[in-house]
């Protein structure tokens, strides 16, 4: 049975990083198999560094040249010893990618070994721990090391040419088959451990671009989906409420005049709330053409408040001062006006009196419903006032909404004129209605 491809594995994949594949055959078999790499490293070392080891007290130097004749037991146990090191250095190796101070301290121990001996040399073991110490802790490390083994080195040989154990060739070449090595190994590790540092900075900060991708991308399908929210419980709730009115007024009266103008104008609020849901649908649905990035035509307060007093609520708007405001705040003056009508209308059914004020100056638009409904318990918790402090703060502006403990609900938003859109000319006329 083929198992079917899902679009969230595509997807999955699209996320994950395209790294270009490493150039050079054998460089890509090392980086695939570092523990053969481990071992082989470590058997060349063994091989160059045991025939030294075993072979301390055996000159390679000319009788004349030698200054003095360590003897026999101190020679067997230094070459015990190096030999010891030897081996114990070789293996470490296979740890150098993890610990690699230890096979670092190991291969001066046995440079220092070697140059108490009557056969002064050096170790590749140097060379490596040294390339390894700069690749896998930190160029820093790698200087500091390199500058403490050499001085010990250099002080050691020092120490044993004054005593007369070694002639000034054996120090000079011990001193100098450390410091080389130790060199040689360090420049090469420092450039390839930056340029792997470099590279993992790189990978690992494009992971991150890829995490904050993400949640850019969840956070506005958030911020989207709460604004689409806002925007259907706006139309819904209020077109209903007032066909609500409507509908319960015309089964209420005996007038069949009155009852055609209020079904009649229900017919009208529901092709409003239509009209309203169409627009929005369609950019929903419409994947070939860009969502617009202006809000869409606000709601004039005025119909609002004429939509209300059509369904028998006794409502009047006061608007006092005129001031151009943005398109984004022109829609949220819509919305709260509404919203509170809504409210009104649902949660204050026995009103004697629902006053809509508007005040406008170069600053700042403030909005103030009141309604003289209240009976009983009273929340401010549904989704209509979150909305619609949503809405102000959106703006920068600010919204409560309370009793004022005279009977009456107020609520009251304070918005700024300004916003990041360009400004759209509005003057309204001070009247009431």
């Amino acid at each position: 049975m083929s198992r079917t491809r899902s679009r969230s594995d595509s997807i999955r994949e699209d996320e994950e990083l395209r790294l270009p594949r490493a150039p050079g055959l054998l460089r890509r078999f090392w980086a695939r198999h570092p523990v053969f790499a481990d071992v082989l490293i470590m058997l060349i070392c063994l091989v160059l560094t045991l025939g030294g080891a075993v072979s301390i007290g055996s000159t390679s130097y000319p009788p004349e040249q030698v200054v003095a004749t360590v003897p026999e037991s101190v020679t067997i146990v230094l070459a015990v010893i190096s030999t010891v090191l030897a081996v114990v250095g070789c293996a470490a190796l296979l740890w150098r990618r993890r610990a690699p101070l230890v096979p670092f301290v190991i291969a001066f121990a046995l440079e220092l070994a070697f140059l108490s001996g009557t056969r002064p040399g050096g170790s590749p073991i140097v060379l490596v721990a040294c390339y390894s110490l700069a690749v896998y802790r930190s160029s820093r490390a790698a200087w500091v090391g390199l500058a403490i083994g050499a001085g010990a080195v250099t002080a050691a040989a020092l120490s044993l040419m004054g005593l007369g154990v070694i002639t000034l060739q054996g120090g000079v070449d011990g001193i100098l088959n450390a410091v080389v090595l130790g060199l040689i190994g360090t420049l090469i590790g420092v450039n390839v451990g930056e340029r792997k540092r470099y590279l993992t900075a790189i990978i690992d900060r494009s992971r991150q671009l890829l995490i904050e991708r993400d949640q850019q991308a969840q956070l506005a399908a958030s911020a989207e989906r709460a604004r689409i929210a806002r925007e259907m419980h706006d139309i819904v709730s209020h077109s209903l409420t007032v066909i609500v009115a409507l509908s319960e007024g015309a089964a209420a009266t005996a007038d069949p005049e009155q009852a055609r103008r209020a079904a009649s104008t229900a017919a009208e609020t529901a092709r409003g709330a239509l009209t309203e849901m169409r627009s929005m649908l369609g950019v929903l649905r419409d994947e070939g053409s860009p969502a617009p990035l202006a809000p869409m035509e606000p709601t004039p307060p005025r119909d609002t408040v004429t939509a209300a007093q059509r369904a028998g609520y006794p409502v009047t708007l006061a608007v006092s001062g005129s001031a151009e405001v943005a398109p984004g705040v022109a829609h949220a003056i819509g919305r709260i006006v509404q919203e509170g009508m809504t409210n009104a209308m649902r949660h204050a059914p026995t009103a004697t009196a629902i006053a809509v004020r508007l005040a406008y100056t170069a600053k700042t638009v403030t909005i103030e419903i009141i309604n003289d409904g209240v009976r009983g318990v009273t929340g401010n918790d549904g989704f209509g006032l979150r909305g619609l402090a949503e809405r102000a703060a959106h703006v920068n502006g600010d919204l409560r909404s309370a009793p004022d403990g005279n009977g009456r609900w107020v609520l009251y938003a304070e918005l700024p004129t300004s916003g990041t859109a360009a400004a759209a000319p509005s003057s309204p006329n001070e009247e009431n209605a």
